[in-house]
């Protein structure tokens, strides 16, 4: 598989920096990579034109509004591309079928070269469940699908509920969860930076119920939500809320949202999420921590990485005490993104639990 990534006229960043992070993940991603800096918006445009078939493409405009322009021009190879802003620059047009990444800095590029290849290698159907831009989930179904229910697995990601990140996080697990025979429905949602509290847990808990309406074999009975970070506080707090999901997953999970605040994890992340501080919000705290929703009637299983933020290893911890038989606690070596890194140890220590609930619930 081949990659392109192009770098637009004027860029604020140190190009050097970007193509040695671009070389790592083509590297990584076992992918021939090629990076291009253009220096006019010709040239620019020459590249994405001439990228052929089955070449992903990451393009990175900059400020000149010539060259942002080309993301909203419609050409054989546009569906391919994924946009990139370093910084948060509000909405870019682009054409059908591309994405457009922003705000992450210059780690972004890691992201957005993992997105391109993951899209470009397994396609899925995205699948609108409401009427906002942001109501949607990506289906991915097992390659030997069959007419045998499905377990659906539910995918909900995180970055401290904002709207920077987005559910390309999950690509990678998606993928491997399909590959291992689940039906992996991976959710966007409003993040409450944009849209407030409720909008993002109503959309969670639309994006579980939209499972009904997919032209697919699900097994309803058994549909697995597993989320990373915030996300994972949003898992659980589904699994609260309702009855449809027979298994809870936490993947380095923000699970105690009331130490969370008083410890302002992630820049005070928590209270610009819910609107508020503890202290000015105790009912919306005790709804939507997983802490305080305890017992919860639904088996859980919380995977935590020891070379994480050390403030996430503790409420891991102490929320797996707490959920006591309600849990089964998976705790191995790995940082915050190693959870869903289909090639980490971690993961695949995971992926046997799972394996091991399933045999479980159907013996």
């Amino acid at each position: 598989m081949r990659v392109l990534v192009v770098t637009g006229r004027d860029l604020v960043a140190d190009v050097g920096l970007l193509q040695e992070v671009a070389a790592a993940e083509f590297a990584a991603l076992g992918v021939e990579g090629r990076f291009v800096a253009a220096a006019d918006v010709t040239t620019f445009q020459a590249e994405l034109g001439g990228a052929g078939d089955g070449c992903a493409v990451v393009a990175l405009p900059g400020p000149c509004p010539a060259t942002r322009r080309l993301a909203g021009a419609e050409s054989p190879s546009s569906s391919r591309v994924v946009w990139l802003d370093l910084a948060r620059e509000g909405t870019l047009t682009v054409a059908a079928g591309a994405t457009h990444l922003q705000g992450r800095g210059c780690v972004g590029l890691v992201w957005a070269i993992r997105h391109a290849v993951h899209r470009s290698r397994r396609p899925a159907r995205r699948v609108s469940y409401g009427a906002y831009a942001d109501q949607w989930g990506e289906l991915r179904l097992p390659p030997s699908a069959g007419g045998s229910p499905l377990r659906a697995a539910v995918l909900i990601h995180g970055g401290y509920w904002r709207s920077i990140w987005g559910a390309d996080l999950m690509d990678g697990l998606a993928i491997d969860l399909a590959d291992r025979g689940y039906a992996s429905w991976n959710l966007e949602y409003r993040r409450p930076d944009l849209h407030g509290w409720d909008a993002t847990t109503d959309d969670v808990a639309a994006g579980i119920e939209a499972l009904e309406t997919l032209e697919a074999p699900l097994d309803l009975g058994r549909v697995v939500v597993i989320g990373h970070s915030a996300g994972a506080q949003l898992a659980l707090r589904a699994a609260a809320d309702t009855g449809r999901v027979a298994l809870a997953v936490s993947l380095a999970g923000v699970l105690d949202l009331v130490e969370g605040d008083r410890r302002r994890i992630g820049s005070d992340a928590v209270k610009d999420a819910l609107g508020g501080t503890v202290r000015q919000m105790p009912e919306v705290y005790a709804a939507s921590s997983p802490f305080d929703r305890l017992p919860m009637g639904v088996p859980q299983l919380v995977v935590q990485g020891t070379d994480d933020d050390l403030d996430l290893v503790d409420m891991s911890r102490r929320y797996a005490r707490a959920a006591a038989d309600e849990a089964v606690y998976l705790e191995r070596p790995g940082d915050h993104f190693a959870v869903i890194d289909p090639a980490a140890p971690i993961w695949k220590a995971t992926a046997r639990e799972l394996e091991s609930w399933a045999s479980r619930v159907t013996s």
